[in-house]
């Protein structure tokens, strides 16, 4: 009887540990966990997921949201959250897409900070102070500043394969320094748009990651390094699956050329990104914060924009 028990405990255990190292950005809303779920959540809104009871968690993000809690079961109570939080339709955008059409309309840009912060701060831009009450609340009251009696439209749009994206680099990169796996922060440059529709709106954040490091070697072999440029957000919170591609280099290469940047030891290569010699110091490579380029979209991604025009 004893060893079921043990043996029942410790299959819990794994299936919980299952669940919590999966990636929840690499899942759909219907293959996540309750707890992913969660985590989503308290990460949009506080930047970090919580600690203590679920209960607990989810009653503080009832009432930091609405404002008060509800009475039904907590899973439920969960899968609400999320879809309030992140899953917009034409109907009914998110609490993220709304947010980005305030915060677009008001800025023209948006910022990759946690919901919470991004509110207080435009409180503060408008108010000289952040102001208190519901999260829910407050954004209601920031959207009516932003758009006549607080209403805006979202658009269902498809965002073609090979639509080109101006980012800037937000991670220092060197060949000295980065390893790989280092996950790369990425900032969009430029909004995209579909005809009258915001796709993808300036400031949004995107992530790449250092795949491949070689330091720089005898008889003058210069460093290489590799980087993967997987992702940016849409204005409805999705991502969009990207890459640097031949369209890619060749804007990139445009672009410096344009702005009568020497292109002369700059080298881009290769199916995920290789940039070699992009800024050359001695034979190492240097990659500064804000350097510009363009990617790629790697597939169709269907998306709900903000009409803005």
């Amino acid at each position: 009887m004893l060893n079921k028990k043990l043996l029942a405990l410790i299959t819990l255990t794994m299936l919980v540990i299952s669940a919590l190292a999966v990636p929840v950005s690499a899942q759909s809303s219907n293959e996540l966990t309750v707890i992913g779920k969660l985590a989503i959540v308290e990460k949009t809104i506080y930047g970090a997921s919580q600690t203590g009871a679920l209960v607990d968690r989810v009653n503080k993000l009832e009432h930091d949201i609405y404002g008060k809690e509800t009475r039904e079961a907590v899973l439920p109570r969960v899968d609400k959250l999320y879809t309030y939080a992140q899953e917009t339709s034409q109907e009914s955008p998110s609490l993220m897409t709304r947010l980005n059409a305030v915060e677009w309309m008001l800025t023209h840009s948006v910022s990759d900070s946690p919901i919470k912060t991004r509110i207080e701060n435009l409180e503060k831009v408008l108010n000289g102070s952040p102001s208190t009450g519901p999260l829910e609340e407050r954004l209601s009251k920031l959207l009516k500043v932003a758009y006549t009696e607080g209403q805006f439209e979202v658009a269902a749009a498809t965002l073609p394969k090979d639509t080109l994206i101006k980012i800037k680099t937000l991670s220092t990169l060197n060949s000295k320094q980065s390893r790989v796996g280092d996950t790369v922060a990425l900032g969009v440059a430029e909004d995209v748009f579909i005809g009258g529709v915001l796709i993808i709106p300036k400031g949004a954040r995107g992530t790449g990651k250092v795949v491949k490091v070689e330091p720089s070697r005898n008889f003058g072999r210069d460093a290489k390094l590799e980087i993967s440029f997987n992702n940016v957000a849409a204005a409805d919170g999705s991502l969009v699956d990207t890459f640097l591609g031949e369209k890619a280099k060749e804007q990139t290469k445009s672009m410096a050329k344009a702005a009568g940047a020497s292109v002369a030891g700059m080298v881009i290569f290769g199916p995920v990104g290789i940039i070699g010699g992009a800024f050359v110091n001695g034979n190492d490579v240097s990659i500064p914060i804000g350097t510009q380029m363009y990617i790629q979209t790697k597939d169709n991604a269907e998306i709900y924009g903000i009409k803005v025009k």
